[in-house]
C-alpha cells in the first residue's frame, strides 16, 4: 500500500499545528498545536510503517503518545496556576513570571 494520502494528511496536520502555535497568543490553542504536530508525527510513524511491513514505526508512535499524556499533564497543570495567579493565558504575559 502507497503511504502517500497518510503523509499528505500528516503534512496538512503539522502545518496547522506550527501555523496555530505561531499566529495564536492563547497558552491553550498553543498548547494544542503542538499535541496537533506530535499527532501528526505519529500518522507519519506509523503510515511508514505500515509501508514497510514492520512494527517498529508503531512502537515509537506508542512512545510518542506516552510522552505526550505525561507532557499534557504537566503542561496543563502549569497553565492552570500561571491563569490562577494572572488570570490570563496569553502567552506575551508569562515574561513577566520572573518578578
Amino acid at each position: 500500500m502507497n503511504p502517500e494520502a497518510y503523509l499528505i494528511l500528516s503534512v496538512i496536520l503539522f502545518s496547522t499545528g506550527v501555523l496555530g502555535f505561531l499566529i495564536r497568543r492563547n497558552a491553550i490553542i498553543a498548547f494544542m498545536s503542538v499535541e496537533l504536530m506530535l499527532n501528526s508525527a505519529n500518522l507519519a510513524l506509523v503510515s511508514f510503517s505500515y509501508a514497510n511491513g514492520n512494527l517498529l514505526g508503531q512502537v515509537g508512535a506508542f512512545f510518542v503518545m506516552v510522552v505526550a499524556a505525561a507532557e499534557v499533564v504537566i503542561g496543563l497543570a502549569i497553565i492552570m496556576i500561571i491563569f490562577r495567579t494572572r488570570r490570563s493565558a496569553s502567552v506575551d504575559d508569562q515574561n513577566q513570571l520572573k518578578y
